[in-house]
C-alpha cells in the first residue's frame, strides 16, 4: 500500500491557512530548505517567497477556498493530483501540480499547471 507523505495536508492547509501569522508553520512542515515552486504565472525559490507568495493570493482572492479535486498519484518521489480555487463554491481556476518530495517527506519542488490539457496539434 502506498503512503502520501503528511506534507501535502500541510501545503494545503497553508493555503487555507486564514491566519496569517500560521502560514509558515505549515510550510515548515509541508516544503524543504530550498523548495521551487513554479507554475505559469509565479516563481518562488525558497521557503519565505512561497510564504510571500501565499500571502499576496490571500490578499488578492480573499475569499478563495484551495480544494485538491483528486487523488495523489506517484512512485520514486514523483507525485500528482489536480486542484481548483473556489470563491463562494465556483471554480475560479483549475489545473494540477506535479511535485518532487525529497529524503524527509517534504515538498522540494512544486510545479503548477493551470486548466485541461491542450487539444493535440492538427486534430
Amino acid at each position: 500500500m502506498r503512503t502520501t507523505p503528511e506534507a501535502f495536508t500541510h501545503y494545503l492547509a497553508a493555503w487555507n491557512e486564514p491566519d496569517p501569522d500560521r502560514i509558515r508553520g505549515h510550510l515548515d512542515v509541508a516544503v524543504g530548505e530550498h523548495v521551487a515552486f513554479v507554475d505559469p504565472a509565479n516563481t518562488a525559490m525558497c521557503p519565505d517567497r512561497l510564504e510571500a507568495l501565499i500571502r499576496e493570493a490571500h490578499e488578492g482572492l480573499p475569499a478563495a477556498e484551495y480544494v485538491r479535486t483528486s487523488g495523489i498519484d506517484g512512485h520514486n518521489g514523483r507525485y500528482r493530483y489536480r486542484w481548483e480555487v473556489r470563491i463562494d463554491g465556483e471554480t475560479v481556476a483549475a489545473g494540477m501540480d506535479f511535485t518532487t518530495v525529497d529524503a524527509s517527506g517534504r515538498l522540494q519542488r512544486i510545479d503548477g499547471f493551470f486548466g485541461d490539457f491542450p487539444d493535440r496539434e492538427g486534430e
